[in-house]
């Protein structure tokens, strides 16, 4: 995407808390945090983390401008030093984060943080953002892609976006949660994510006649055809003139119709009957487009009711994640370091839910050996290494008496290093990459945890030494 310095895109307490933390002599505290989701959108089982490159774009480009300063010194709030620090300020930290396209799980982190405090805590709400609104859509369109059991679903839905960012970077995550193309060209164009797109029913309206308007849009792509066939009546004359055209114009010229398009009425019923007269006419190859606010339920009954649909085209329940249109992605302070010595910090709350995780952790998935599903994910102090070539007990943090013994696996750490001391050291995939390892990644979950309604729960265990931990600093501050 074109460069734009997004470092105003913060919360004003940032820059407060950022001002305190500079006139106080803590500025150069190093600090950790994590960015994390408390809970699954539409229950589901699973998210997709996505976002990333833009995180990575946003650190990179981090500076106040002249005219930043000025307008920060407008609001006389802030310290002459603490505007003069910020001329030169940039990002120096470390930087952890699972891939795009990582399948993930509740209160794990998704990006760790270590910075000095003013820096950690100034990228919060762009970091968060980006984060919340990618995995967001790529959990739902993930959701739709199952759903469609093998047919493709395009994405539609740039004009019901919120704003233009949401169209462009809502497209992107729609591909890597498994969309096989958009009608947003932008997005085609800076991520090679394929745009498509034929006719609306202004072009027919334009025409004196539907046939007129489908032979003429058939003269003009004769090898790239799909024709919007419910503007007036799908059945008694948007069918009928369609094989019109194809017969008067691409089959005297040898190519076929690439599909027709169905936007509105009983499109389960519709389908049937346009596939029959389809096939009879010839054209068993033409596919059946399937558009009009489609989601995943309405096209799982769709499909349990034999709708001859081939392909679906998702607008405004997909590009806005209708149903559930909030991540809940928080950024929480976790460790701070002195002198190379790292101290848990934990956020404690009487709703048991917002109680964080302390400490700089890391990140494991167990897979099987055998099968290669993942079983389980485990967080761990920093300084802890699982041994997969041994058993391992793993338990419930909340239930301590469920416990597993997990055998024959192999470990993995999630959390890859993004950012070093403020240096990008990650190789970051393509765009095709993302999208082929997510779909990688929804593969190994079992079934049981793809479900729409009350999916099986996937286990993010403690390890022992990090549940002592969290468990002695809630009883320390209970006193």
């Amino acid at each position: 995407m074109e460069k734009f310095n997004y470092t105003m895109l913060c919360d004003y307490y940032e820059l407060t808390m950022g001002n305190g933390y500079f006139v106080s002599g803590m500025k150069d505290k190093i600090c950790y945090f994590d960015l994390f989701f408390r809970a699954v959108p539409d229950k589901g089982g699973f998210a997709i983390a996505c976002g990333l490159s833009q995180v990575i774009d946003y650190i990179k480009e981090l500076h106040f401008s002249d005219e930043d300063i000025e307008f920060l010194r407008s609001k006389n709030t802030f310290s002459e030093k603490f505007l003069s620090y910020l001329k030169d300020f940039r990002f120096t930290g470390d930087i952890w984060a699972v891939p795009e396209g990582t399948v993930v799980f509740p209160n794990e982190p998704l990006i760790t943080v270590r910075a000095p405090a003013v820096e950690a805590q100034l990228i919060e709400t762009y970091l968060l953002l980006m984060i919340n609104h990618q995995s967001l859509i790529a959990t739902k369109a993930n959701r739709i892609v199952r759903a469609s059991q093998g047919r493709a679903v395009s994405e539609f839905g740039s004009r019901r976006a919120h704003g233009a960012d949401a169209a462009i970077f809502g497209a992107r995550a729609a591909g890597i949660g498994g969309c096989a193309a958009t009608a947003c060209t932008i997005t085609d164009q800076k991520f090679g994510f394929t745009a498509t797109g034929t006719m609306a029913h202004s072009w027919v309206q334009m025409f004196d006649d539907e046939f007129e308007a489908f032979k003429t849009y058939c003269e003009c792509y004769p090898d790239n055809v799909t024709l919007l066939v419910d503007t007036y009546n799908v059945l008694e004359s948007g069918i009928p003139n369609a094989i019109r055209a194809f017969n008067a114009v691409l089959k005297p010229k040898g190519f076929r119709p690439k599909g027709v398009r169905l936007d509105s009425g009983d499109i389960t019923y519709l389908s049937k009957k346009a596939r029959k007269m389809l096939d009879d006419a010839g054209y068993p190859d033409c596919k059946i487009v399937a558009s009009n606010s489609l989601d995943e339920y309405i096209i799982k009954d769709m499909i349990y009711q034999g709708a001859a649909v081939d392909l679906f085209g998702v607008g405004e329940r997909l590009i806005t994640s209708k149903s559930a249109p909030v991540f809940g992605g928080v950024y929480k302070l976790t460790a701070v370091e002195d002198n190379g010595s790292i101290t848990p910090k934990i956020k404690i709350s009487e709703n048991v839910t917002k109680i964080t995780t302390p400490h700089f952790k890391k990140l494991y998935r167990l897979y099987d050996k055998e099968t290669g599903k993942a079983i389980a994910d485990q967080l761990t102090v920093y300084d802890e290494t699982i041994d997969d070539s041994r058993d391992l007990e793993i338990f419930d943090p909340a239930y301590t008496w469920k416990k597993k013994t997990v055998r024959n696996f192999t470990a993995k750490e999630l959390l890859v290093p993004i950012f070093k001391n403020g240096e990008l050291v990650y190789d970051e995939p393509s765009y095709k990459d993302i999208c082929a390892y997510c779909a990688a990644q929804v593969d190994t979950l079992w079934d049981e945890i793809k479900r729409f309604e009350n999916p099986h729960e996937y286990y993010v265990d403690l390890s022992k030494k990090l549940w002592s931990i969290k468990n002695q600093l809630l009883a320390e501050k209970k006193m």
